[in-house]
């Protein structure tokens, strides 16, 4: 059902080349006069893969995205594509005229073809759909290509002269990696067939598929033997990597070309029957079959990167002066239409239309996710109060308040039921807090749960339908099994567990964050209100939820979190910073005030801290014996210790002082509770950044710890993952019109957002024009790309490797490591990477060799104890699962090495909470230590070098006469053990104390 004309792939980046034109000519001038032009020659090669011409004398090579032709022999490369387009895995066409890839530059993954000379450039393949790994047939009519466009991955081909296509292969399994023989009588290709996976061989018409090489090892990319009785192909165990050369209608069929290689999976290139071509180990390989050795063909391919300096976000630590509160949670219309009941500064609070904001709850916990019982004399609300987030319910006529559901999960999203006698919600997969959900629910009357077993990645909040017998939830439909993102769909489903059915209401397209942005069913059962392109609109529906009519916009501003009145006649909804009413017939809208303020809490004490040592986060060595005055929540002086004060004296004469930490990847959840600012400042994390999330729910945490509604360390958030057609996580947005991306931008200025984070499905046309667009609001970008996004000035990387669209990395190989490519663009370019290396397995691997992380005060005081117990068995799982997670990981620790000792800038993040929360970023500094950086260096990964990268480093990252103080004592000597950075005594965020007893210590109501 379609609500409008979706916009073709290819027309989003004609938008995207007309804004560049146009939409940024006042700053173009300013950024040419701060333009830095640097050159950087690359010599090696992450994961790209080569070519070989039908004359053999040259090559083509997908470097960082880019298809590069040199000489067979060596030498110079010369670029073809523009760089824009994400293009890989060429493939020559019979006359040695052309090449074809795969190219991201439509936001789909399609085939397009280019001259050899880098003219004509084709797109031949379209639709919402990826299309990869082509490979021309002998006779030029055809390309092979692999496709999801059957909801899995299939062989097809494409006829050039008519662009007819046909599916060859339609397994329910995955298969890819086509390639024709040399006379185009049969297709090799990579098949996970349920019953045996392997090699592949089939007619080139896709009849009689036969399994010919079979393998339990991941296999890639196999190619044909010129005289088509061999192929070569690679395999992957997770720990090595080889190639494998197999012979056709043969007992003796496989045997192994390399050993202690890296080889990269893409189709070797046969100069003869007996000599090939291959990438491995960042360089362009020969290799005669049956000798031993090989050699290496040099490449030099140098890029131009041209970035600008630009004028930053500036931060008033020091302002006291009221603002209006922005972080509002998950607001809802009572049942008559006359209240809104919402979340924040960590309560519950009520609005009259025509009336104050009143705090329901007022308490030092975190109160959300109000829901209203269908008579109005009620709302069911979570709360941290006895310890995770449970289910409680007032009763606003009475004024008492009594908990209905107690769970060692945290639960998510309560939503009353029309007749009043259940309550639906998600118990939350303790490992991971904005991950899985498992549907409950409850009754009321009894507490019965009833709980439906299966669990849903992400999930919205739960909608009723008005007889109370279906809910309708947003969840991830992935597109296929091979890549993990897709669309969002709601989800029908029965209060028994049945799924009726999954419904877009735009089909290709995927709504808003699944969170709290709809399905909204109406009373009536007549409509769903939903969020897609950042406006509310309405889906007609009939008794059982399924479309009835055309969708129709209601907004046309940026909305959130819709919900009905009683009579299903209005709708409210928060558009941006404002909460509305609109009435779904007359389109009237009723601005709701707020006037609901707060303060930044500033410390005005004076005191002194007599330090042992002072490791100033600069300085290599420590200060010893000195004072570190304070006034108000700044550093006044640091000097030689004195006697005696007129002012009080905080004794740390025999411990050490460090700044305050920074922990620089971490996404967040307001169900953590209360007990998520005491870990990390328990942890001395005086700041965290948090680089993807729902945008209310950040600014309620930044408000309330920001204001000393309870302890926290300071925030710098942005909104969603910024992303492009397909999305996975719940916090991932889809923006891909021109209309839409004002209104986010316009969110992110009006919100005031830190920076803003683009994902993997978002093409660099129109990231692009997000990073000119965030640079004009002094904001960073961030991403998971590095070429050529660091070309046209992305600020920063997250991941040493991270997901990728391309299903490997363009910064690490399978076997996790990382090339002089990745380490000469991070280093010249200046561009910041969070490589968070605990994430990938460091964090159990440092466990293993010392299980001291799990006896940790602050985690064992502050973790459920089951919690702790799941980490320490968390390796066997791991294991069992993934046997090769954790090997090779002294690789990864090498690519952190290289790019710090090229001079590249690397700060320390975690992406807890898949590691926890805390504890994670001491171990990321640990495993820099044990990767071979210094303590030092270690510690500047979150401190120094971590406020550069926001733009604070004038207030915060060191501990200077004149800064923020935020600074940690802690017992021991860091700069000798990093170990001792987690010993913590006592944090000062800007000049406030807390104690680690105080903070390992549950408050009282």
């Amino acid at each position: 059902m379609k609500a409008k004309a979706l916009l073709p792939s290819n027309l989003i980046i004609l938008w995207a080349s007309l804004c560049l034109l146009g939409c940024s000519a006042d700053s173009q001038s300013t950024q040419d006069e701060k333009l830095i032009t640097t050159e950087v020659l690359l010599e090696e090669g992450t994961n790209m893969a080569v070519a070989l011409s039908p004359d053999s004398t040259t090559l083509a090579l997908d470097l960082q995205g880019t298809i590069w032709v040199m000489p067979v022999s060596g030498g110079k490369a010369r670029p073809i594509t523009d760089g824009m387009g994400d293009c890989h895995e060429p493939a020559w066409s019979p006359d040695g005229t052309k090449l074809t890839f795969h190219s991201y530059k439509s936001g789909y993954y399609h085939i397009w073809s280019i001259q050899k000379d880098g003219s004509q450039l084709k797109q031949i393949t379209y639709g919402q759909f990826d299309d990869r790994e082509p490979h021309w047939s002998p006779d030029g009519q055809h390309i092979i290509f692999s496709s999801d466009r059957n909801g899995n991955y299939d062989i097809w081909k494409v006829h050039l002269g008519s662009g007819k296509l046909q599916a060859l292969t339609d397994d329910a399994a995955n298969e890819y990696h086509p390639a024709y023989a040399p006379d185009g009588s049969a297709v090799a290709f990579v098949s996970e067939n349920k019953e045996q996976a392997g090699i592949y061989l089939m007619d080139a018409d896709g009849s009689n598929p036969a399994l010919s090489a079979a393998s339990e090892n991941s296999l890639a990319s196999p190619s044909w033997s010129p005289d088509q009785q061999h192929l070569i192909f690679t395999a992957y165990d997770g720990k090595n990597s080889q190639l494998v050369y197999h012979t056709l209608n043969s007992t003796d069929t496989s045997k192994v070309l390399t050993a202690d290689e890296d080889i990269f999976p893409f189709r070797t290139a046969w100069l003869s029957e007996q000599e090939i071509l291959y990438t491995a180990d960042g360089k362009i390989k020969k290799r005669i079959i049956g000798q031993e050795g090989f050699s290496t063909i040099p490449m030099e391919a140098t890029v131009t990167l041209q970035r600008y300096a630009y004028d930053r976000k500036t931060y008033n630590f020091s302002d006291t002066t009221a603002r209006p509160s922005l972080g509002i949670m998950g607001p809802v219309i009572s049942p008559d239409g006359q209240t809104v009941a919402f979340t924040a500064l960590g309560d519950i609070w009520l609005k009259p239309l025509a009336g104050e904001a009143k705090p329901m709850t007022n308490d030092k916990f975190v109160d959300i996710n109000p829901t209203w019982s269908p008579d109005g004399d009620k709302v069911a609300y979570l709360s941290d109060r006895d310890g995770n987030m449970d289910l409680w319910v007032h009763t606003l006529s009475s004024g008492q308040t009594e908990k209905l559901v107690d769970l060692e999960e945290d639960l998510g999203f309560p939503a009353w039921s029309p007749d009043g006698a259940r309550i639906a919600y998600f118990a939350r997969d303790t490992r991971n807090v904005w991950g899985s959900g498992e549907l409950q629910i409850v009754t009321v009357s009894t507490e019965k749960i009833n709980a439906l077993e299966d669990t849903y990645f992400v999930p919205s909040k739960p909608a009723w339908s008005p007889d109370s017998k279906t809910l309708a939830i947003m969840v991830l439909q992935a597109a296929s099994t091979r890549y993990r993102e897709g669309l969002s769909q709601i989800m029908l489903i029965t209060t028994e567990g049945e799924v009726l059915d999954y419904v877009s209401p735009e089909e290709g397209r995927t709504p808003a964050i699944r969170n709290v942005n709809g399905p909204a069913w109406s009373p009536d059962g007549k409509h769903m209100a939903y969020i897609q392109d950042g406006l509310l609109w309405i889906l007609p529906v009939d008794e059982q939820g399924m479309p009835s009519g055309a969708p129709e916009a209601l907004s046309q501003e940026l909305a959130s979190a819709p919900s009905w009145t009683k009579n299903g006649e209005k709708i409210l909804y928060l558009a941006t910073d404002t909460l509305k009413l609109i009435d779904i017939e007359t389109k009237e809208i009723q601005p709701i005030p707020l006037a609901l303020y707060w303060k930044n809490e500033v410390a005005d004490a004076q005191f002194v801290v007599h330090a042992g040592k002072l490791f100033n986060g600069v300085d290599s060595t420590y200060q010893e014996n000195v004072d570190i005055i304070v006034e108000g929540n700044r550093i006044k002086e640091i000097t030689a210790h004195q006697e005696s004060y007129n002012i009080p004296v905080i004794d740390a004469s025999d411990k050490t002082i460090i700044p305050g930490l920074f922990e620089m990847h971490t996404h967040q959840h307001a169900t953590v509770g209360e007990k998520l600012g005491r870990i990390w400042l328990s942890y001395g994390i005086t700041n965290v950044r948090e680089p993807g999330a729902d945008p209310y729910d950040a600014l309620e945490r930044k408000e309330a710890w920001a204001s000393g509604k309870r302890p926290g360390p300071r925030e710098f958030f942005t909104g969603g993952l910024t992303d492009g057609s397909r999305i996975y996580y719940g916090l991932a947005n889809s923006v891909i019109h021109g209309a839409h991306m004002e209104l986010e931008l316009e969110r992110a200025d009006r919100l005031g957002y830190d920076l803003i984070k683009t994902y993997v499905r978002m093409p660099d046309s129109i990231q692009q024009i997000i990073t000119e667009a965030a640079h004009e609001m002094g904001i960073p970008v961030s991403s998971h790309e590095i070429y050529p996004a660091m070309r046209y000035n992305v600020d920063a990387v997250e991941h040493i490797r991270g997901t990728s669209r391309r299903g490997y990395s363009m910064k690490q190989s399978n076997l996790k490591a990382t090339y002089d490519d990745v380490i000469q663009l991070l280093a010249k370019s200046q561009m910041n990477i969070t490589p968070t290396i605990g994430l990938q397995g460091g964090f159990y691997v440092l466990a293993e060799k010392n299980p001291g992380i799990y006896a940790n005060r602050q985690l064992n005081a502050l973790y459920p104890e089951q919690y702790v117990l799941g980490l320490r068995s968390n390796v066997q799982r791991i294991n069992k699962i993934y046997p090769a997670y954790l090997e090779n990981f002294e690789a990864i620790q090498k690519g952190v090495y290289d790019i710090v000792k090229a001079g590249g800038k690397v700060a320390a993040g975690t992406d807890s909470p898949f590691i926890p929360y805390g504890t994670s970023l001491h171990v990321e500094m640990q495993l820099f230590v044990d990767g071979g950086l210094t303590p030092m260096q270690a510690l500047q990964t979150a401190t120094i070098r971590a406020a550069e990268a926001i733009g604070v480093a004038r207030d915060l990252g060191s501990i200077e006469a004149g800064k923020v103080a935020d600074f940690v004592i802690v017992e021991g000597d860091p700069l000798t053990n990093i170990e001792d950075a987690w010993n913590v005594v006592s944090t000062f965020k800007g000049g406030t104390r807390y104690d680690i007893d105080e903070l390992l210590e549950k408050p009282t109501l």
